[in-house]
């Protein structure tokens, strides 16, 4: 089932399906709730309680974003129930009864915002219907709000409770049918609302997956070939057998695919201390000859090379380019690049599993549950029905959980230990040299001025990594990248180079790293044209249009973006980037990521040769409803944070000899708190469909900050991350 599937009849399971074994959540009623007085289910999201309290199934897994709080907030609203009566409970992973469950691409809300809606109001309609079968009244005649259903006629009411049982004997209405609130009308919707989690969190309960025990479990940690794709010649396996604690050492025969199984040598042991102290006995003989020759310095010289010749392909090509280029008033030309980076997750990828009976149960941070399950019956030649995928706590995923390589693995673990529960952990040094990286890119810009100062063509040369004519994951280039479709002469072109890097989304993929080289260089073009960047990208939206975007993705609308310009211009007071004493800088940057529209601005000032981000202003637009504002606050400054971690902690991902050299956070560092700026955000609403926070906010943030350092020193970074030498040079 597509994600983008709406919630169907068949979805709006009510309580005659429980008897099928398992088909909605799991049935862990509160300790407050008595033995003898079980919930009643409504739906496959709604059970409500004797005293009138509901519980709500959360069907994403939670991975920082909000979803947890979110999704329920929907169906609460629809329903008419007060928040205070309301409790959350993760469901587990069941495409068929609950849509699609994946948490990736800011996809939840834009695809989530109607059809859980319908979920509340058809639980609702099965009430109100119930109620006026017992008052033999029109249904279209009673009320509802803070769980009861009223007959304003009579005066009489019924709680949610007292009509349970009568209302999920009811067939579940045709979704299409149902009539949701008027926005004026809303109550929870449009709240600020704190985490469903965030008390236990505060509080340090175990929480997250990697807190998560069963009787009787075994540790597991897994070696594998430090050059990606190698494969396992020899072990000392009896000598780490007889190491304190192991129980079992298992090895495990892959298929080359980093997603799926590399060979590698597992230590179970009744601790992961012990476990991970045994491997350190381990002795492992790998053939790694078909990878050795992966390296960063190979790939530098292959893009230098590659730069000022022919590319593999065009992305897409409009206009005259070439005579674009001959006839314009100036020419300005930059190359840029980018590295590799990490995910860098605070909880390290881990994953239980007990396989038993001929079927397994997974207790999964998984960001894609779905994706998880076929790769796991795939390994292991299962029926998926036979694979039970429990969503966890998530301790940071943006992007990495979306790959599922930790299931495939531990299940690959567990089904040679049947019975047994096992739980994989990979020490910090496994999660960034075994990670799915964000791609690394070089740029080779050209811009065309034309006497009037306008900008009449564009040409970016992009080269990265791929194999058979196709970019690997995350490193594509859209054909609808900005300039695209606003200036008739367009050249956007690509070169591919090979790497046995394992490859894979990172928060706003693709979009963190163009918006830096696409913003930046024309923060230059603007220059060399006499006028700031705002001005210019003003100009290119200057006239109203619609945008094409493809892939059933809405357009992109010239008026959004103007908006959001406009608003952040008027919040950091934007006086053009020469407006500050030299050592300070303000930078602005234009992005559209995820359906979303932000504009950024960025004060800098140069400290003991480094620069110091004094405060960011982001405008945002996505759309009508800002669901949760505090959330939506939230995943805004988490995103301005993480993208100047990007560009100015020090995190670059280097390759020798096929395996990557980083280890930890002391060679690939986040941002501190100390380094935390000033971060004000608005929102700029307009008539358009709600769209996702967790990424479009990042983008921006890293070319207003190279474009703050040029205002404030002159100098125009090119390349990330961003380190002291670019500015004594």
């Amino acid at each position: 089932m597509s994600d983008q599937a709406l919630l169907s009849r068949r979805r709006f399971i009510s309580a005659s399906l429980l008897a099928g074994g398992g088909l909605l959540f799991d049935l862990n009623v509160p300790l407050a709730q008595a033995a003898d007085a079980p919930p009643v289910i409504l739906t496959a999201f709604i059970r409500i309680l004797p005293d009138n309290r509901v519980i709500i199934g959360a069907k994403n897994a939670e991975v920082g974003q909000g979803a947890k709080t979110m999704l329920p907030m929907l169906i609460a609203e629809e329903l008419d129930v007060d928040w205070s009566q309301v409790t959350i409970e993760q469901t587990h992973a069941d495409q068929a009864v609950f849509g699609g469950q994946t948490a990736g691409g800011s996809r939840t809300t834009p695809r989530e915002w109607v059809p859980t809606r319908r979920a509340g109001a058809a639980a609702r309609a099965m009430l109100v219907a119930a109620a006026a079968a017992q008052w033999k009244v029109p249904a279209e005649t009673l009320k509802t709000g803070a769980g009861k259903v009223t007959d304003p006629a009579s005066g009489r009411s019924l709680t949610y409770a007292a009509l349970a049982q009568a209302a999920a004997k009811l067939p579940a209405p045709d979704p299409a049918t149902l009539t949701l609130k008027d926005p004026a009308a809303f109550r929870i919707i449009g709240r600020s609302i704190g985490g469903v989690d965030t008390p236990a969190i505060v509080a340090g309960k175990p929480l997250y997956s990697i807190d998560f025990k069963l009787p009787g479990m075994l540790y597991a940690v897994l070696e594998t070939c430090p050059a990606f794709g190698g494969t396992l010649k020899s072990a000392n396996l009896d000598e780490v057998r007889a190491q304190p604690g192991v129980r079992h050492v298992l090895t495990l025969k892959g298929d080359g695919q980093a997603e799926s199984l590399y060979d590698g040598v597992a230590i179970l042991s009744e601790s992961w201390w012990s476990a991970n102290k045994a491997r350190e006995a381990l002795k492992a003989e790998w053939d790694d000859s078909a990878v050795r020759g992966f390296s960063t310095d190979g790939y530098d010289r292959q893009a230098a090379s590659r730069r000022g010749g022919k590319a593999d392909a065009d992305i897409v090509r409009t206009g005259d380019v070439d005579a674009a280029f001959a006839g314009a008033a100036k020419v300005v030309k930059a190359d840029y690049s980018y590295p590799f980076i990490a995910h860098a997750t605070l909880e390290p990828q881990n994953c239980t599993a007990l396989f038993k009976d001929g079927g397994i149960e997974i207790w999964a941070p998984t960001q894609n549950p779905e994706n998880g399950r076929a790769l796991v019956a795939k390994a292991l030649n299962l029926p998926p029905e036979k694979i039970r995928i429990n969503l966890m706590r998530i301790g940071g995923g943006f992007g990495r959980r979306l790959m599922n390589d930790y299931m495939v693995q531990v299940a690959a673990i567990a089904a040679q230990v049947p019975g047994t529960p096992v739980k994989l952990l990979f020490t910090r040094q496994d999660d960034i040299r075994r990670d799915f990286y964000r791609p690394a890119a070089w740029h080779g810009f050209r811009a065309a001025i034309g006497k009037d100062g306008a900008l009449t063509a564009f040409h970016d040369h992009f080269i990265t990594f791929g194999r058979d004519g196709k970019p690997v994951r995350s490193a594509e280039l859209s054909a609808t990248e900005l300039p695209a479709g606003l200036i008739p002469n367009i050249l956007l072109e690509q070169s591919l180079l090979e790497t046995n890097m394992p490859t894979g989304w990172l928060r706003a993929p693709g979009s963190n790293a163009i918006a830096f080289v696409t913003q930046a260089f024309l923060d230059e073009v603007a220059e060399a044209a006499g006028k700031d960047l705002p001005t210019l990208m003003l100009e290119l939206f200057a006239t109203p249009r619609e945008l094409p975007r493809g892939n059933n993705a809405p357009p992109f609308v010239t008026a959004r973006a103007k908006g959001v310009i406009e608003k952040v211009c008027a919040m950091a007071n934007w006086q053009g980037r020469k407006a500050l004493p030299k050592g300070q800088g303000k930078g602005f940057a234009f992005y559209y990521s995820h359906m979303g529209y932000f504009a950024e601005v960025v004060e800098v000032a140069l400290a003991d040769g480094m620069p110091q981000v004094k405060t960011v202003w982001v405008a945002g637009d996505v759309g009508s409803q800002i669901i949760n504002p505090i959330n939506a606050l939230h995943q805004a400054q988490g995103s301005v944070i993480e993208g100047l971690g990007q560009a100015l902690a020090g995190q670059k991902i280097t390759q020798v000899a096929g395996a990557v050299e980083q280890a930890n956070f002391d060679t690939h560092p986040l941002q501190r708190i100390p380094d935390t700026p000033a971060i004000h955000v608005e929102f700029v609403k307009t008539d358009y469909p709600p769209t996702g926070m967790g990424e479009p906010a990042l983008p921006p943030v890293i070319p207003a900050l190279v474009n703050a350092l040029h205002a404030a020193t002159g100098k125009r970074i090119r390349t990330l991350p961003i380190v002291p030498e670019m500015f004594t040079a």
